[in-house]
């Protein structure tokens, strides 16, 4: 009976750091050996990062990825490897390297390549040319695929089943969204049951720009069981002994197979690495998984992975942010010490005349409970300074009103970036997702930063994620008061978010189907939503794309986030509709 131990290297890059990536895939190859390991599998384009965008169009990049490979090569005695990198053959490819004991034996070329969402690789990469790729190793037949070539029913898949392969390793960058992980189950199973092979997917892990790719790498046996699984949103290496036997019974007991063609695919390369089995006596591996999953707290683990990434890779040792006693930079607080480390964060009080005392109270005692420092800088003085700037021009111009809150924002954002500037600190902006969609926020105010961590994360997720927060074991590190009163910029006496929103228990489901599902305001009006407030809305969202084109880079965390993933003209006449 042939039994295969893989490896699936679940590992965090940095998108064109090749010395510290390969030193990283060494280390990983050093502990798949010790581990007695047969195969290791390495993410979609790990050896430069994914994605590496227009760096593709600099020759001298893809040649040091080139030469990256050929160094991991030499660090593969008793290995084979499958690492990921950006091929050039006449044109680019997203490729995958095979490595074997020591010499680069093989490349396979991705052959369907994602052009949808925050994915572009149509603007770089050729799809392949070469056909499948069907290696023996170890005694085992495994077929080689690229993320999207196996999202899509038939194709290469098929192709390698019916060429005989057994094992399927699929290397994947395939970015977080919640819940994303029950489709990624869901179709690797239907994959290795419709063809009867054990399956392999190895997913990148970390953040990159407005990208976290959250792991959870698995393998599926050839009736569609969950084998062995491994964590979210950390590096790790999962082991996994597949006895192939399995798929010969498997294949044997399903008479579907027997109406395939007789004929083997001529689009498959083979290539003979090792036909001796693995030695025997291995202890066995036990197999990690299934895990249990928390929805919310795989939200939260995002945000946390996506802010660590972010601050790190772009050599920031510390970061502040605004504390107004509400549940915004409350919740961003928290994000950033469990990113970060409390040393690492500051909290900056910036109370102005309207700021009520409850609200500083809160704020002081959410810095307490996190154990952070903090800095106060009353915004009085260069209030009433603008004022009496602007007060020839303003006169006659009616009572204060939006240009003087908005005046106020804009001093807070003047001030911490002062800070940010001074002592080279990363300045995290608080706002959310229904606010950044509705324009509520001020240009070069609280908009004002480096990283939005809550940029994709709607308000009435912002409640449930501060909620988590607080029932984890230990201190409830928000205050309860911050999460209980009524939100509000505190920008005018007496001032909530309702004043100028609909509640954001019916403004968020609003904005999640215009934004992710483009609904129409028709299929508003059918489904029973209120007409008025559905055009309202949508004339909020429309009038503020300019605004989002401004904004900071944020973590993706829903279907369609503001940025990359969505885009839209901001001279735009067609009407909401």
């Amino acid at each position: 009976m042939s039994k295969v131990r893989i490896a699936l290297a679940q590992i965090n890059v940095t998108v064109g750091a090749f010395a510290e990536n390969v030193q990283a895939m060494s280390d990983v190859l050093a502990e798949a050996r010790s581990a007695g390991a047969d195969i290791v599998a390495f993410p979609e384009l790990a050896v430069c990062g994914y994605p590496p965008e227009d760096l593709l169009l600099k020759p001298s990049f893809i040649e040091a990825n080139r030469e990256a490979v050929a160094a991991l090569a030499g660090r593969t005695a008793g290995l084979t490897a499958v690492v990921g990198f950006a091929d050039r053959d006449i044109d680019l490819y997203n490729a995958a390297a095979v490595l074997h004991d020591g010499s680069w034996a093989a490349t396979y070329h991705k052959q369907r390549l994602p052009n949808y969402g925050v994915f572009d690789e149509l603007r770089y990469f050729r799809p392949g040319q070469r056909g499948e790729l069907l290696l023996r190793v170890a005694g085992a037949s495994v077929g080689i695929s690229i993320c999207e070539d196996i999202w899509l029913p038939g194709g290469s898949v098929g192709r390698l089943a019916h060429a005989g392969a057994e094992l399927l390793v699929n290397i994947n960058a395939s970015p977080y969204q919640r819940s994303k992980w029950r489709s990624r189950h869901r179709m690797l199973a239907t994959r290795a049951s419709d063809h009867a092979v054990m399956l392999a997917y190895v997913n990148l892990v970390g953040g990159q720009d407005e990208l976290v790719f959250d792991g959870g790498s698995v393998v599926f046996g050839p009736s569609g069981e969950l084998l062995a699984e491994a964590p979210m949103h950390q590096e790790h290496l999962l082991l996994c002994d597949l006895e192939l036997e399995q798929v010969f019974r498997a294949r044997l007991h399903d008479p579907r197979r027997h109406y395939l063609p007789a004929r083997m695919p001529r689009s498959v390369q083979r290539v003979v690495l090792s036909e001796s089995l693995p030695a025997e006596g291995r202890p066995p591996i036990r197999a990690c998984g299934p895990l249990a999953h928390e929805d919310v707290g795989e939200v939260y683990g995002a945000l946390v992975l996506g802010v660590r990434d972010y601050v790190r890779k772009h050599r920031f040792e510390h970061v502040l942010l605004g504390l107004s006693g509400g549940i915004d930079s409350a919740l961003v607080a928290a994000i950033a010490v469990d990113a970060l480390g409390a040393r690492a964060v500051t909290g900056v009080l910036l109370p102005s005349r309207y700021s009520s005392p409850g609200s500083v109270a809160d704020a002081e005692a959410l810095a307490r409970l996190l154990e952070i420092e903090t800095v106060t800088l009353p915004i009085e003085p260069q209030f009433q300074a603008a004022l009496q700037a602007l007060a020839e021009v303003f006169a006659g111009r009616g009572e204060p009103g939006l240009a003087e809150e908005n005046l106020q924002a804009r001093i807070r954002g003047l001030l911490l970036m002062a800070l940010s500037n001074k002592f080279n600190w990363l300045l995290l902006t608080t706002g959310n997702k229904s606010e950044l969609a509705t324009g509520y926020a001020t240009l070069y105010g609280d908009m004002a930063g480096g990283f939005a961590v809550l940029k994709d994360v709607p308000k009435t997720l912002v409640y449930e994620l501060a909620r988590w927060r607080n029932a984890r074991p230990g201190i409830a590190v928000i205050p309860q008061n911050t999460i209980d009163k009524p939100p509000s910029a505190e920008l005018r006496p007496d001032q909530k978010d309702s004043d100028s929103l609909p509640p954001y228990e019916i403004l968020d489901p609003i904005l999640q189907k215009y934004v992710e599902e483009d609904w129409s305001l028709d299929e508003f009006v059918n489904a029973g939503f209120d007409e008025e407030i559905v055009r309202r809305v949508l004339r909020l969202v429309d009038a503020s794309e300019y605004k989002r084109r401004q904004a900071a880079p944020g973590v993706k965390i829903t279907p369609r986030a503001f940025g990359k993933d969505r885009r839209l003209p901001m001279t735009n006449a067609f009407p909401s509709r």
